[in-house]
């Protein structure tokens, strides 16, 4: 019933502080869309941007911003991720560890968002 996912919605409390994390930090780029809302776009998947100032008709029951966990698959190799993300002065909280993902074996980092949210970002595990 269900192909993939389209879409995530994060709750911000500091839209610039977070814009500055995906676009500038992870590479996302920026969009605006409707009745200027904005969203960060990456490969075929985009996180919407909800903040206090965020106008729609469908709201989460309860938006709560540093609630979110996810994982991104980076695409580069991680350790080209790492170098990066440490050239730019950016925390990396755990890792590089091995998990279990969604189609196959991943090797990860984490890293949390302005508003908190786990950020975990992952290539495919090389087999040993």
């Amino acid at each position: 019933m269900i192909r993939s996912l389209d879409h995530i919605v994060i709750t911000t409390t500091n839209l610039e502080a977070c814009i500055a994390f995906y676009v500038g930090l992870l590479g996302m780029r920026l969009e605006t869309f409707g009745s200027g809302r904005q969203a960060l776009i990456f490969g075929e998947q985009k996180f919407n941007l909800h903040d206090k100032s965020t106008v729609t008709d469908a709201y989460a029951a309860k938006p709560t911003p540093g609630s979110l966990d996810f994982c991104l698959l980076a695409d580069r190799p991680l350790d080209q991720v790492i170098a990066e993300l440490k050239s730019k002065g950016a925390k990396i909280e755990l890792g590089p560890v091995m998990r279990t993902g969604a189609r196959f074996p991943i090797r990860s980092i984490y890293l949390r968002d302005p508003d908190g949210n786990l950020v975990e970002i992952a290539e495919p595990a090389k087999a040993a």
